[in-house]
């Protein structure tokens, strides 16, 4: 093959079973992520949620100004956490990769 030969450019084809393995390969990584980020999500909120409440409840008893002000900086971080864990529900549940979903359908109608 030559440097000027433009079958070099061209990705390597694949048959359908081929296709559809490697689709299927695929659906199986994104749906352990999904298990992994769902986890995640679950470790992190539950203590979070513990910090964030004792720091609240810290904030209501008589505090020197320094006290005060690093227990509203543990809140506020606390508060940005929560907010950054919130964002990982986006991440579609497992088992929604699947060949099915309507993203991985065809655009175009069967032909008959």
């Amino acid at each position: 093959m030559s440097a000027d030969d433009p079958s070099r450019d061209q990705p390597p084809e694949f048959n359908e079973a081929q296709l559809r393995s490697r689709v299927a390969e695929l659906e199986a990584k994104l749906d352990e992520f999904a298990t992994l980020v769902a986890q995640a999500r679950h470790d992190i909120s539950n203590p979070l949620t513990g910090v964030l409440g004792q720091a609240q409840l810290l904030l209501r008893a008589d505090l020197s100004e320094k006290v005060r002000d690093r227990v509203q900086k543990i809140e506020e971080l606390a508060q940005r956490t929560i907010e950054v864990v919130a964002k990982l529900r986006e991440v579609p549940p497992a088992g929604s990769f699947g060949s099915q979903s309507p993203a991985l359908q065809p655009d175009v109608a069967p032909t008959e």
